[in-house]
């Protein structure tokens, strides 16, 4: 499955996790929004924040999410059991197995990608990014790991805007929460 259209960025450092998506939406060739916002907190029943990012349709993503809400609420502040059973629901699931959309996930403890093939990947650089400048964010953030003393926030916030200066279905419209 090949997802266009956007960039998704997370990164751990120093002890906090930040997540980040650029604004742009396409149509094909087309723009056709350039500040939509990609990522959002979730509230996890333990309280304990949650931070979700997706790539691919929207509506796919929403419902998703609605979904790993779910799972979130009957494993609280288990965000890795959390996505193991919302990707097997995924990947089973006649009418989920449809949806074209793939999600970032990351708590205090776990940074995952989630996808509707059964995928539940843990990075071991607490780096993971998604959509089709994925790419060129993750090898940028990997860089400024190695070569800066910048936090996580500022890492995700330079990673996604060389991306969106690279990746012709990304912008430099960037939203970034952090935990």
């Amino acid at each position: 499955m090949k997802i266009r259209s956007t960039t998704i960025l997370s990164v751990r450092r120093d002890g906090r996790v930040a997540l980040g998506g650029d604004g742009q939406v396409s149509m094909g060739d087309t723009i056709a929004k350039a500040d939509a916002v990609k990522i959002r907190r979730l509230e996890a029943a333990s309280g304990h924040g949650v931070l979700v990012g997706f790539a691919g349709s929207a509506a796919d993503a929403f419902a998703l999410m609605e979904h790993f809400e779910a799972k979130l609420k009957e494993s609280p502040g288990n965000v890795k059991r959390a996505a193991i059973e919302m990707a097997k629901l995924w990947r089973t699931d006649r009418m989920l197995r449809r949806l074209g959309s793939l999600l970032a996930v990351a708590d205090a403890q776990a940074t995952l990608l989630v996808s509707g093939q059964g995928d539940v990947i843990e990075p071991t650089d607490g780096v993971i990014a998604i959509g089709s400048g994925g790419p060129y964010a993750t090898a940028a953030a990997r860089a400024l790991i190695d070569n800066s003393d910048l936090s996580a926030e500022q890492i995700v916030r330079e990673g996604l805007r060389i991306a969106g200066e690279i990746c012709v279905y990304t912008n430099t419209n960037i939203t970034v929460e952090t935990l």
